[in-house]
């Protein structure tokens, strides 16, 4: 139930997610110049927002002077959940070995790296972590999630003078300030969560790509010509050594990266006040309009009453009625001005885990007459029976509104 449930609720989310994965993808792509990578960063926290806005618990609205419906439903049409059923336990199980394939992945990488601890080494910059050195990578990089540690190439004195190793260090050192790979870990989890949804990973590129051009623009921040031009010189010896079988660990990348990062360090200065107003004033609407529709409209009182001008009958689960089992379940909507239901929750049902599913199902799918300002907080309890002599249940304290 559990499963299955969470896995409705992520195909309910689909919509918004692929327009905010969308719009994010788009910015990344497209408005480089415009707002810069460090900008554009951080917009990237207006996706968890703008989903936690747009799932607000409709539960803690208050029931007060809402009125409530009653309809008797009995097995008519027994529809098996299996076919359902199966597809959530299909996500489970994909999701779980995509889980477990990134664990043993990165485990078998990091074990294939054979690191050597640098005990001689005393960098340019401060370098709070172990450094090690490896035969396997032909670029620096930081890995471990939770502890950082920096690897370098094991013939980085020959490979860098002093100059462009500092630049280096000091790329590697922001990410290790920052957490950058504990962020990717965190970052990759709901990413996997929607394997199923392809601007998910696409969004996750972005994100990546992004941390390398944010390093890169404070790395070279304050710094001459002369350093950008070794900085961009280590970035095309870096991303010709890398072995095709490290572009994910690197952090250098791969050529398309490269040449990403490289056009930003040549457009990298101020950047337009315009342009990032415009977005903000954009973003601001978008999570206004999420909130806004998140409040009360009108609500049904226990003077009130609207009937649907489409319900659609609940099937009576197939295993409930097999067993002779009988139950009621309460369910908070809202009603929107063209008549659709939405918001659906469960107030309370009896017994636990039983009709829920395919109360909420059938009222996904009712139908109102459109309204000016639509609906909130409207109540409804659908008592299943395997006949009209079972006696009902008085779930919650209310008037009998008929119907």
């Amino acid at each position: 139930m559990v499963i299955q449930t969470g896995f409705n609720w992520l195909i309910e989310q689909q919509l918004l997610l692929s327009m905010l994965f969308g719009g994010f993808i788009l910015l990344e792509r497209c408005a480089l110049k415009a707002l810069g990578a460090g900008f554009i960063y951080k917009v990237a926290w207006l996706l968890p927002i703008a989903l936690v806005i747009s799932n607000l618990p409709n539960t803690l609205k208050p029931l007060q002077n809402s009125a409530i419906s009653y309809y008797f439903i009995t097995p008519k049409q027994i529809v098996s959940d299996q076919l359902s059923i199966n597809w959530a336990l299909l996500y489970a199980v994909i999701t779980a070995a995509l889980l477990i394939a990134a664990i043993v992945i990165h485990r078998r990488f990091v074990t294939r790296l054979q690191l050597i601890e640098v005990t001689q080494f005393t960098p340019a910059i401060t370098i709070k972590v172990t450094t090690y050195t490896s035969t396997q990578v032909a670029s620096p990089m930081v890995i471990g999630t939770f502890t950082s540690k920096l690897v370098l190439p094991h013939n980085f004195m020959q490979q860098f003078d002093n100059a462009t190793l500092a630049l280096i260090l000091e790329h590697e050192n922001v990410h290790i300030k920052r957490k950058d790979n504990l962020i990717n870990a965190l970052i990759l989890l709901p990413t996997i969560l929607l394997w199923f949804n392809p601007l998910a990973w696409m969004c996750y590129a972005s994100i990546r790509r992004l941390q390398e051009l944010t390093c890169d623009e404070r790395v070279l921040a304050n710094k001459t010509t002369h350093q950008h031009i070794l900085y961009s010189k280590a970035l095309l010896t870096c991303a010709a050594n890398v072995p095709t079988g490290l572009m994910a660990y690197s952090h250098y990348g791969d050529k398309e990266t490269m040449l990403q990062r490289l056009e930003n360090i040549k457009h990298g200065g101020r950047r337009s006040l315009i342009a990032k107003g415009g977005l903000l004033l954009i973003a601001t609407s978008m999570l206004s309009g999420l909130a806004i529709a998140q409040q009360p409209q009108a609500k049904l009182t226990t003077e009130q009453h609207i009937k649907p001008i489409m319900r659609i009958e609940p099937v009576y689960p197939k295993q409930a009625a097999a067993q002779g089992i009988s139950g009621s379940v309460v369910l908070k909507y809202d009603i929107t001005a063209a008549g659709n239901t939405t918001n659906v929750t469960i107030i309370k049902e009896q017994p636990a885990a039983t009709f829920s599913k395919a109360a909420k199902q059938a009222l996904l799918q009712w139908q109102y007459q459109p309204s000016s300002m639509g609906y909130t907080d409207v109540l409804v309890q659908l008592d299943f029976a395997l006949n009209s002599e079972v006696p009902k249940h008085q779930l919650i304290e209310r008037l009998n509104v008929s119907h």
